[in-house]
């Protein structure tokens, strides 16, 4: 296996490097437009609340596999071009927004209705008292179930190999078709997972306790 390794390392790193631009980036996106619309579910206004349940179930609900896939084959033909990376990473980003949004409209709604009632008569907007009042506790709330949706979203970032994603996936199938080493080549990928999700799942925890 390290044999393997050893002659195929930049292959290996490419993908890693993909993987991990790849996740940074959807990690980010799927962040502030999940809590965009958990904030949405959230408002008075019965419209965008209808507006952000129909996202939320709509990238929810369809596999990450259709979504990617739609932006690799359907969206080029009729609105403009896109490669494989940046398919992968619009679908991994719609797609977990869906999770996080939920998971933040959690937090906000288990912070009690006095937070927002006395930020409000304190002179505060309601945009205001969100910002400076209920997020910051929704979001210490919800640090557990956001560590698991991040450390979801590098594992699912493996489907930008179905869409020529260049990603750590894509690249040890080429390793494996090449040098028929197909077990060394998956236990060698599972390896490169671990150093990301593991770390990610420790410095939760850590937050977590703190």
């Amino acid at each position: 296996m390290w044999e393997l390794f050893i002659n195929n390392w930049q292959t290996f790193l490419i993908g890693f490097a993909n993987t991990v631009f790849s996740s940074i980036l959807a990690l980010i996106g799927s962040l502030v437009i999940g809590s965009g619309f958990a904030i949405l579910e959230t408002v008075p206004n019965k419209f965008w609340r209808i507006v952000a349940k129909i996202y939320i179930e709509i990238f929810r609900n369809i596999p990450l596999l259709v979504i990617a896939m739609i932006f690799y084959l359907v969206v080029p033909q009729f609105l403009f071009k896109v490669n494989g990376f940046t398919a992968g990473t619009i679908g991994l980003t719609l797609y977990t927004s869906a999770f996080i949004a939920e998971t933040v409209r959690s937090g906000i709604n288990a912070v009690g209705d006095g937070q927002m009632e006395g930020a409000r008569s304190n002179g505060m907007t309601y945009w205001q008292a969100m910002r400076y009042v209920i997020l910051p506790q929704a979001f210490r709330i919800v640090i557990p179930p956001l560590g698991n949706q991040f450390v979801n979203l590098i594992k699912n970032s493996s489907v930008l190999a179905f869409v020529a994603g260049f990603d750590l996936m894509y690249q040890g199938d080429i390793v494996a078709s090449n040098t028929f080493e197909t077990i060394p080549t998956y236990i060698i990928i599972g390896i490169f997972y671990l150093i990301l999700t593991m770390p990610l799942s420790y410095y939760m925890q850590h937050l977590e306790n703190k």
